[in-house]
This record gives C-alpha cells, sequence and structure tokens, in this order.
C-alpha cells in the first residue's frame, strides 16, 4: 500500500485554518512524512504551505530525504561548522514565514525550534497538536494489521515467559527474559516491559527492579513489542501459590469491570461512557477508591495517543479508532491488578485485538 503523504499534510492543512504547518521529529513527523529522525541538538522542521513540503535539516541527513522523492521536498540544509541560522533565513525569505500564520506540533515542538523560527520572524502560531493527534486516531487497514502482529508477537513472548518464570526470580530477570521473547519473535523494539511484583505491584508506573517475587504475591506484567512503528500495551496480572481473599476480590473486580467496558463500547458512545461502565462495577465492589487513574488510552504511533478513555471526555467513539481498556486497583502495602487490553472499534462494536487470558 502505497500513502499520499502530501494528502494527508495537505488535509489537515486545510483543517488548521493556517499557511503553513510545522512538525518536528517524533511520531507526527513518521505519520505525515514516512521519515524518521531523531530529536535531538540539531534541529529539523519539516514546513507545508502553498509551495508543498520543505524542510529545514541537517546535511548529514539530506540522503534520507533524497531517498523519499515521492515527497516532491525541498531542503534548506545547513551544516555544524556553519549552524542553523542561515537555513531558518533562508526557509523564512523563500516561503515568506514572517507573513504566515503557523500552526505548530505544539505537544512535540520544543522552544528550542520555536525561538529558531521568531528569530527569523515568525510572531506567533497555532497549536494543532489536538488536530494531528485526531487525524492519527482512525487507523488505515496497513496500521491495523501492523498492531496487530505487534500483539501476537507480544502475547506469544508473555506465554513463553510465564511457563518459565518461578517464584524467587527477581522483577528484572522476569523483564529482560519477556523483553528477549518479544526480540526473538521480530519485535522491531521493545515499548517497555514493567514487571512488579507483590506491594509494588500497587504502582501504576513502577520500575522492575531486584525485588524477588514471593510465592503468594501478585506479579504484574505490563509490556508491549513494536513492530514497524506500532507498539502493543498490554497487562496481565499473576499470582503463583494462594492469593488471599482480598486479592481474589480485587482480581474479581477488575476482571468484571474489563469485560463491562468491552461490551460496552461501539462507535457513537463516548470515552467518558466506557470509563464509566468499568468505574461503576469496582466502585460497586467497594474499591473505587484504589483505581486511581483513566480506563485508557488511544494506541498508534505513540504508546499513549488520543482517543482518552476518561471521565468528563465527550469525544464518541469513531470506527478505526483503537485503544486500551485496562481497569486496575492499587492497595497500598497489598499491590495492585491491572488487565489490559487493546482494542479496534469496527462498524458494530470493538475486535479485541488481544486474547492472552484474562483469568487469575
Amino acid at each position: 500500500m502505497t500513502i499520499d503523504y502530501l494528502a494527508r499534510l495537505d488535509a489537515v492543512l486545510r483543517q488548521s485554518q493556517a499557511d503553513t504547518l510545522a512538525i518536528v521529529p517524533g511520531e507526527n513527523m513518521i505519520y505525515f512524512t514516512g521519515l524518521h529522525f531523531h530529536l535531538s541538538e540539531r534541529p529539523i522542521v519539516a514546513l507545508y504551505g502553498q509551495q508543498g513540503l520543505s524542510f529545514i535539516i541537517p546535511e548529514l541527513e539530506v540522503p534520507k530525504l533524497e531517498a523519499r522523492p515521492d515527497l516532491e521536498a525541498r531542503r534548506f540544509a545547513w551544516t555544524d561548522q556553519g549552524g542553523y541560522d542561515p537555513a531558518f533565513q533562508d526557509a523564512a525569505r523563500d516561503l515568506r514565514l514572517p507573513e504566515s500564520k503557523l500552526a505548530a506540533d505544539g505537544q512535540t515542538m520544543r522552544l528550542f525550534e520555536w525561538r529558531a523560527l521568531e528569530k527569523v520572524g515568525v510572531a506567533s502560531g497555532l497549536d494543532a497538536a489536538e488536530l494531528l493527534l485526531n487525524t492519527r486516531a482512525r487507523k488505515s487497514p496497513e496500521e491495523i494489521a501492523r498492531m496487530r502482529t505487534a500483539v501476537d508477537i507480544s502475547e506469544s513472548a508473555l506465554q513463553a515467559t510465564v511457563q518459565w518464570a518461578r517464584p524467587g526470580m527477581t522483577e528484572r530477570q522476569i523483564a529482560d527474559k519477556l523483553s528477549a521473547e518479544m526480540l526473538d519473535r521480530g519485535a522491531q523494539g521493545i515499548a517497555f516491559a514493567l514487571v512488579l511484583s507483590g506491594e509494588k505491584s500497587g504502582l501504576p508506573h513502577g520500575a522492575a527492579a531486584d525485588r524477588v517475587w514471593g510465592a503468594d504475591e501478585f506479579l504484574l506484567i505490563d509490556f508491549g513489542a513494536y513492530y514497524q512503528d506500532y507498539p502493543a500495551d498490554i497487562t496481565r496480572t499473576f499470582c503463583v501459590g494462594e492469593p488471599t481473599a482480598q486479592m481474589r476480590a480485587m482480581y474479581a473486580a477488575v476482571y468484571e469491570a474489563n469485560r463491562a467496558a468491552r461490551q460496552f463500547a461501539r462507535p457513537g458512545v463516548t470515552c467518558a461512557a466506557v470509563d464509566r461502565a468499568a468505574r461503576q462495577v469496582i466502585e460497586a465492589a467497594g474499591f473505587g477508591d484504589y483505581f486511581i487513574h483513566r480506563l485508557g488510552h488511544g494506541l498508534g504511533l505513540s504508546v499513549h495517543e488520543l482517543p482518552n478513555i476518561v471521565a468528563g471526555n465527550d469525544q464518541i467513539l469513531e470506527t478505526g479508532m483503537v485503544f486500551t481498556i485496562e481497569p486496575g486497583i492499587y492497595i497500598p502495602q497489598v499491590g495492585g491488578v491491572r488487565i489490559e487490553d487493546n482494542v479496534l472499534v469496527v462498524d458494530d462494536g470493538i475486535d479485541v485485538l488481544t486474547s492472552f487470558p484474562r483469568e487469575l
């Protein structure tokens, strides 16, 4: 499938009501140009307007641009010896940037790039971040295929890891094993491999360390592989031994909340309503104070993107959106439970991309 990147840029520019769209390296650069650059001390800015696509770019990165004739991109190249100011000046003059209404990727563009633009006469700009993210929220068939493969790689690696893991191993050992299994199965890279045991499983964003996983404790694994730029984001919670009655009650509440959200989600409902469908289950079980984050988030080139499945968000779910459903309960000094699935909105409901067993 050939992607018409210029058509993507043109559609966003029209919606932005700006004259020029500015994008810096990151997921938006990948989505709208197909180019991978690092956000570094060497500024790179893609500019799209009536004169087409242009790049302010270090000379050492020019070969990547030359390999993409389909972009028909003009370049304003600079060297380490000469610095980037002349390239910004040339672009400002030739593209008439001081007279343009500029829309920028406000969540990614740094003060660094913005000040370089200001220095050549750009006086003000619009924040196009939400517009860019909303455009990316509806996934193409090619994107969905890549995400399915990322999920398949991840779940196969998890199966191999849990068959190998035993109490007495450290979180770090288990995380390393899981990462190796994903890479062995064709992962382009590791989005993350978060392994937390015992009371540490009650930290939603904790980090794997040298803590030893003990019998009768929760083991929470939040992880995902990248495949062709797209990640999976999956969580499962395990226990080897005999969980307490409280642990079983926590798990049962999260399990039912996950199921309720999966049954409720469909095109035309709001993100807030999906969050509520899960949250009310956990509240009814008496654990409402311990569900301390949103139900889920969009998934695509970024692990966290739109739509946000959270209370107060009236955005309507649309066919093609992909997001996580990840209810959780986290009790200090006890531990935590999270069951996270990746789902695709389809015409008659959702297609659950993840299939790893959810039972304790």
